[in-house]
């Protein structure tokens, strides 16, 4: 039975700590120690069991059980709470003044893009501009026309 333990132990412990649970998840489950409907993974009580509000505190706690650090996370969410207060909720809700702002060289090297999508069979602006200038861009020209009644 050692030689048994000495292998068990001998494997890296994530390994271990898998193929254990492989082995005793089902067995509980089998024996009736847990009801086999908590083996399950649920998709609707995963992916819906927490609010959008809640998920820094979630990927905290996910990061906390596989042994990441919980230290960073906090930081993380900190920092991401006081530039969220800093630059919306004190000057637009509490009309305090903008601390946050922008660098200039960012929206040079990264201008801001408006728009993009034109109206349905619409062509971008881009393209209108070209078919003007080339004439109506190989399109028929029908004349003016004329309202109904006029002459």
């Amino acid at each position: 039975m050692s030689d048994l333990g000495d292998w068990f132990r001998s494997i890296p412990a994530i390994t271990r700590y898998w193929f254990a649970a492989t082995v005793a998840v089902p067995l509980v489950g089998k024996l009736g120690l847990i009801s086999p409907a908590y083996l399950f993974l649920w998709p609707e009580a995963f992916l819906y069991r927490f609010q959008a509000c809640y998920l820094p505190w979630v990927i905290l706690g996910f990061n906390y059980i596989i042994g990441g650090s919980v230290i960073n996370e906090l930081i993380g969410n900190l920092v991401g709470h006081l530039y969220f207060f800093l630059m919306f909720r004190y000057p637009m809700d509490l009309g305090g003044r903008n601390f946050l702002s922008t660098p200039q060289f960012l929206y040079r090297w990264l201008p801001s893009r408006r728009g993009g999508v034109s109206g349905f069979g619409v062509p971008p602006a881009s393209m209108r501009r070209a078919a003007d200038q080339n004439g109506g861009g190989g399109r028929h020209n029908w004349g003016q026309g004329f309202r109904l009644g006029d002459q």
